[in-house]
């Protein structure tokens, strides 16, 4: 009777662990978005806490607090991988800030940079200062703009490094996929620097071949990585092609990585994620901004 009592308690503390381990994440903060629904940071245990839109979406971004060198997200690694594509950056411009864990990454391993980040919903920065770490000081800036705003207006240097990293949980803005906003962006761009951008893959993306299309008509040579979570892929734009297949850009990239004492290794990432660019052909056209309408006489 005994080994039968034990037996049960037993049963009741795996089924206790097992549905703490399952348990939802805790809302910590909640802020109405200028755009409708919520910005929402959630506790997710372990010391995990992530940025989502509504209560329900999808992390957009997770950090692990106290932690500025953990990034969570496989996809926010390959972003990196954009550095051993450029030299020591001087300028860095991030076009999405989440919950701030690039931003945050790239001041701590490149103190000496500029980094402005262009932010549109002014919750999303509140949420980012609050329960991020995201600081700002003389060397990173937090902008509340339309990404493409900002960039068109210009009045800042060029960039070494370019970040597009705007997107939602089911689609990139569509404004911010135009030949005409990649070609104000290049116009942003040192002719020696790297635009990266971060969006969904074919699954999950219908416009992604129109995508790869128009940077490839905007830019004079690309580059694609498949992130590990296989949702995503990140793009490499150039103004002038660097001769780089898979073996020389994973080399160039794992010495990043070495050099900086990142805790994950960037050529591992680009070797294993490669993507041969598709055929530029008359299939596939480039997006561009709609007409604009003529005003009535």
């Amino acid at each position: 009777m005994e080994h039968g009592v034990l037996r049960l308690l037993l049963a009741i503390c795996l089924a206790v662990a097992g549905a703490d381990s399952t348990a939802a994440p805790r809302v910590i903060h909640e802020a109405p978005s200028v755009f409708g629904g919520s910005v929402v940071v959630t506790d997710d245990g372990d010391r995990l806490r992530s940025l989502r839109f509504g209560r329900e979406g999808d992390p957009q971004s997770t950090i692990l607090v106290g932690d500025p060198d953990y990034l969570h997200l496989q996809y926010a690694r390959v972003v990196l991988a954009g550095l051993a594509l450029v030299d020591a950056p001087r300028r860095i411009l991030v076009v999405g800030l989440g919950g701030a864990s690039l931003p945050v990454f790239l001041r701590k391993h490149y103190p000496d940079a500029m980094i402005d980040v262009v932010e549109i919903d002014p919750a999303v920065v509140a949420a980012a200062k609050l329960h991020f770490a995201f600081k700002e000081d003389d060397r990173m800036r937090a902008h509340v703009a339309d990404g493409r705003a900002f960039i068109e207006k210009g009045g800042q240097a060029p960039y070494d490094v370019i970040i597009l990293d705007a997107y939602g949980s089911d689609a990139t803005p569509a404004h911010l996929t135009t030949l005409e906003f990649l070609r104000a962006v290049r116009k942003r761009s040192t002719p020696n620097g790297v635009v990266i951008s971060s969006f969904w893959a074919r699954g999950k993306n219908p416009k992604y071949d129109a995508m790869v299309r128009t940077y490839q008509e905007a830019f004079a040579g690309i580059y694609l990585i498949e992130a590990p979570e296989k949702a995503n892929h990140v793009l490499f734009a150039l103004q002038r092609p660097k001769p780089l297949d898979r073996t020389a850009f994973a080399a160039a990239a794992k010495r990043i990585s070495s050099a900086k004492g990142f805790r994950f290794d960037l050529g591992e990432l680009v070797n294993r994620g490669y993507l041969d660019a598709p055929a530029m052909d008359g299939r596939v056209t480039a997006l561009q901004d709609a007409p604009k309408s003529r005003p009535q006489k």
